[in-house]
C-alpha cells in the first residue's frame, strides 16, 4: 500500500511535510556538514528595545520559503537569461542556535558556536534571526578567517556604544563589528529619517570606518556609487535588516520606518555585490511575523535570499569558468 495518491511519486507540495528552508535537507549534526550553504535560525529578541516578535522570524522565513520549493533543479530567470540555484549548489537547514529566554551572553555564544561549524566545514553561513543583536555573534565567529567588509543594509545605524547598561542589544552590532580588528571597513546603506543613534554615533561611525548612505543619497549615486564605496577586492559580509524595506512592503517588523527600499533596489545592489565581491557570510534579520498577518514580509525575506544565493553561486561559477 502506498502513502502516495499520485501515481508518478510524491509531489512535495510547499504545505506538505517539514519546512527546511526552501524544503531543503534537515542536518542536525554540526559536526558532519558537507555543504555549499548551511542556514542557521537564530530566534533571539531579548535585544529588542521596543516590539519584539523577531524570534518568530526563522520560523516565518522558512515557513514562506516552501513557496519556492518546487524542485531542486534551479530556477530560470528570463530577465538574465540564467538558471539560478541549479541542483549542484548544495544547500542545507542545520535548524536552530539553542536560545536560553533572557540570557544574551549564553544565547550568542550559542549562535557563534553555529556560524563557526559552519565556517569549518567550508559552507557559506546564512542566519536568519532574530533580532539584530545576533549579528554579534555571526562576526565574532569570524575570528581567524581573515579581513572582512561588512555591507549592512538597514533603517538604522545600529551603533549606540551602551544604553542603559545594554552593550549587546539590537542598536550596538554594528558598533561591536568595528571594534574587531578583522572588520577593516562598512558600508552602512538606507540610514533614514530619526536614528535610534545620536549625532555622536554618526561621528564614531566615520571615525572608525564607516560610509554612511540614506536611501535617497543612495538612489541619486545608484547601484555602482553605492558599492564604490567598498574596497575593490574585499571580502563582503551583509547583513540585511528587513526594516530596510519600505513598511508597505515590509511591515513584519518591530521598528518600521518610512521612506525605506523597494524589492529591485535591494535585489540590484545584491546582485551587484555578489559579482563584484567575494561573499563570504549573510545574516537578515528584524522579520516579525506577528505584524504582517499577510505574511509578505516573510516571503520577501525568503525570495532576497534565495536570489542572493543564486546571484552568489551563479558569480563563483563565472569566475571560476
Amino acid at each position: 500500500m502506498t502513502r502516495h495518491g499520485y501515481e508518478g511519486g510524491r509531489l512535495d507540495l510547499p504545505f506538505v511535510g517539514i519546512a527546511t528552508f526552501g524544503k531543503r535537507p534537515y542536518e542536525p549534526d554540526w559536526a558532519a556538514l558537507d555543504a555549499d550553504v548551511a542556514i542557521l535560525g537564530a530566534p533571539y529578541d531579548s535585544g529588542t528595545q521596543w516590539r519584539a516578535g523577531a524570534r518568530f522570524g526563522p520560523r516565518g522565513v522558512r515557513e514562506a520559503s516552501t513557496l519556492f520549493s518546487f524542485g531542486h533543479a534551479g530556477a530560470y530567470d528570463h530577465e538574465d537569461d540564467v538558471v539560478y540555484l541549479p541542483g549542484d549548489v548544495n544547500i542545507v537547514d542545520i535548524g536552530d542556535a539553542d536560545i536560553i529566554h533572557t540570557d544574551t551572553v549564553q544565547s550568542h555564544a550559542n549562535i557563534e558556536t553555529g556560524v563557526r561549524a559552519i565556517l569549518d566545514a567550508g559552507a557559506l553561513p546564512v542566519v536568519i534571526g532574530g533580532d539584530h543583536s545576533i549579528n554579534i555573534p555571526c562576526i565574532r565567529a569570524f575570528d581567524g578567517q581573515g579581513a572582512i567588509h561588512v555591507l549592512q543594509i538597514d533603517a538604522h545605524l545600529d551603533f549606540v556604544d551602551e544604553r542603559h547598561g545594554v552593550r549587546h542589544g539590537h542598536g550596538n552590532p554594528m558598533r561591536r563589528a568595528l571594534e574587531r580588528d578583522y572588520v577593516t571597513g562598512m558600508t552602512q546603506v538606507g540610514i533614514r529619517n530619526v536614528s535610534s543613534t545620536a549625532r555622536e554615533g554618526y561621528d564614531d561611525a566615520r571615525a572608525m570606518g564607516s560610509d554612511i548612505i540614506s536611501v535617497r543619497q543612495a538612489r541619486e549615486m545608484g547601484t555602482s556609487g553605492v558599492l564604490g564605496h567598498v574596497p575593490d577586492g574585499a571580502r563582503l559580509y551583509v547583513t540585511i535588516d528587513i526594516d530596510a524595506f519600505c513598511p508597505s512592503i515590509a511591515p513584519g517588523t518591530g521598528t518600521p520606518s518610512h521612506g525605506g527600499f523597494l524589492y529591485y533596489e535591494v535585489l540590484e545592489l545584491l546582485q551587484a555585490a555578489a559579482q563584484r565581491h567575494d561573499i563570504v557570510g549573510i545574516d537578515l534579520v528584524e522579520v516579525a511575523p506577528d505584524y504582517d498577518r499577510s505574511g509578505s514580509t516573510s516571503i520577501l525575506a525568503a525570495q532576497i535570499l534565495l536570489n542572493f544565493l543564486g546571484f552568489i553561486f551563479h558569480a563563483r561559477a563565472e569566475r571560476e569558468a
